[in-house]
């Protein structure tokens, strides 16, 4: 199980029981923070998007310590003019310790996501009725367009049908 979630205007991947390095919070060390702005989140396969947070959901962690980062030194520089610039920096960071991930909110965005599945099934089921009770009458086929035609015609396995005419294709449905 895996949630992304937003910490400190940064994204992050985390897991159960993982250590990550944030920018600076202002919780003391060994406080419990909660954050509440998760993006996705992943129970056994099963993901759910937020549009834009899941609402809900949630990531425990435990602030373990407060430390500075890596050295970066910023040179600049410019041939030939006697221009130079040197400059560091250290970022402050918090570590931080992924106690758990709470998704209650995940279980009401899972329920809509069948609903949207089961749609389009009983959008597929009526199409081929339609397909069959068009076939025998030949009226209704001239209000088709020639690509619908031509998708029944591919439908009932008749070869030939990319040259085929609007009238030819309703002919030949029509048998």
């Amino acid at each position: 199980m895996y949630a992304i979630v937003e910490i400190a205007g940064q994204q992050f991947k985390v897991a159960k029981d993982q250590k990550v390095y944030v920018h600076r919070l202002q919780e003391e060390e060994g406080s419990k923070v909660s954050f509440d702005n998760v993006l996705l989140l992943d129970q056994d396969g099963n993901v759910t998007v937020g549009a834009p947070a899941i609402d809900g959901a949630a990531v425990e962690a435990t602030v373990v310590k407060h430390l500075k980062g890596d050295k970066v030194i910023v040179f600049k520089k410019k041939r030939r003019k006697g221009y130079r610039k040197k400059n560091g920096h250290r970022q402050s960071l918090t570590e931080i310790m992924i106690e758990g991930i709470v998704a209650s909110g995940a279980k009401k965005a899972k329920k809509a996501a069948p609903k949207k599945e089961a749609a389009p099934k009983a959008e597929a089921a009526p199409a081929p009725k339609a397909e069959a009770a068009p076939a025998a009458d030949a009226g209704d086929l001239s209000s088709k367009t020639v690509a619908e035609l031509k998708e029944m015609a591919k439908a009932a396995g008749i070869s030939g049908i990319s040259a085929m005419k609007k009238a030819d294709l309703i002919e030949a449905l029509s048998k």
